[in-house]
């Protein structure tokens, strides 16, 4: 991590015109619900299913394929950063977005999802952001979608937790567009092999790869014996 911290204190450094506050891992210049015009944006997302109705499983973590996404957003307009985690391997998948309109989301989720096998992509949880009302979309992967109660994003705390510690690489007041390349896939990628207590001490990475190789070795016709 130290090449992470070496390059966020340099551009600590060179923006003295922001206070230190804006830097801290978790801040935000505004806190609480502050109310929305028009109305709640339940209406705003069609074929929204409530959190009450995702499968039991997905509560206990004890089967893959149930995930989690949120936006991280930043202090230039237009630049946010997808998360998804997955609740069983605690696996983070992360992609840079110029724009958090419902379409480019819908269609970077698409895009992380696809290639992972069908039990792997079972159900996403969302907040009520109206970034995520092209949702339905990833219905034709076989993956449902839920989402929230209002005001609720602690309903997917796992997410939350995660990007509560991507503040610590990535402030809000980072400019993506000014980051080493792969410098994100780096801040990833640390996150994905760090062994975890929960997990008996293996990372993400290794629970995803003992689960794919033992559906792959099911799905394989046995040889003969003759």
């Amino acid at each position: 991590h130290e090449t992470i911290y070496r390059f966020i204190y340099a551009q600590l450094a060179r923006k003295k015109d922001y206070s230190w506050r804006h830097y801290l891992p978790r801040a935000k210049s505004k806190r609480g619900w502050r109310g929305r015009r028009g109305g709640s944006s339940l209406s705003l997302i069609p074929l929204r299913q409530p959190l009450s109705q995702r499968p039991q499983e997905a509560d206990d973590r004890a089967n893959p394929g149930h995930w989690e996404a949120d936006l991280m957003l930043f202090g230039n307009r237009g630049q946010a950063l997808l998360t998804l985690y997955e609740r069983h391997s605690r696996l983070l998948l992360a992609h840079p977005l110029t724009s958090k309109a419902a379409q480019p989301v819908a269609d970077a989720i698409t895009q992380l999802l696809a290639p992972f096998p069908k039990q792997w992509r079972k159900s996403v949880t969302f907040d009520n952001g109206t970034e995520f009302a092209r949702h339905f979309q990833l219905h034709d992967l076989g993956t449902q979608t839920f989402f929230c109660d209002p005001r609720s994003p602690w309903q997917k705390g796992g997410v939350e937790n995660v990007n509560g510690r991507l503040r610590r690489f990535l402030p809000r007041q980072t400019n993506l567009s000014l980051l080493p390349e792969n410098l994100t896939h780096q801040i990833v990628q640390a996150y994905n092999h760090t062994p975890r207590k929960c997990l008996g001490f293996l990372t993400p990475v290794e629970i995803l790869a003992k689960s794919v190789l033992h559906l792959k070795c099911e799905s394989t016709f046995p040889l003969s014996r003759e």
